[in-house]
């Protein structure tokens, strides 16, 4: 029985087919998966560039928006922190668990 001097594997994360050596685990040849066409023609992907295009103009309006109500957000939540701290008293310093030994 004769032994293979080269084993072809897979590649789990890519798909290329490699051909790696028995005998010290070296790989001879790497072939790379072929990679599908992402559009059929220039039409579709100039349409899928205008759309990716609004789709970015608008995460960017979004993005303002939430910039210019950002000010008043953080007027309010500093306005509540400082209603909690005049309603709770200070109670001085507090006790650390080396204090407690």
């Amino acid at each position: 029985m004769a032994k293979k001097s080269t084993i072809e594997v897979g590649c789990p994360c890519c798909g290329a087919a490699l051909k790696v050596d028995a005998g010290n685990g070296a790989v001879i040849s790497h072939v790379a998966p072929l990679k599908p066409k992402m559009f059929n023609d220039l039409d579709e992907a100039a349409r899928a560039m205008k759309e990716q295009d609004s789709r970015r103009d608008s995460i960017f309006r979004q993005s303002v928006e939430a910039q210019k109500n950002a000010s008043d957000l953080l007027e309010k939540k500093f306005q509540e922190a400082l209603r909690k701290a005049k309603e709770t008293p200070d109670t001085g310093r507090p006790i650390r668990d080396f204090d407690l030994d």
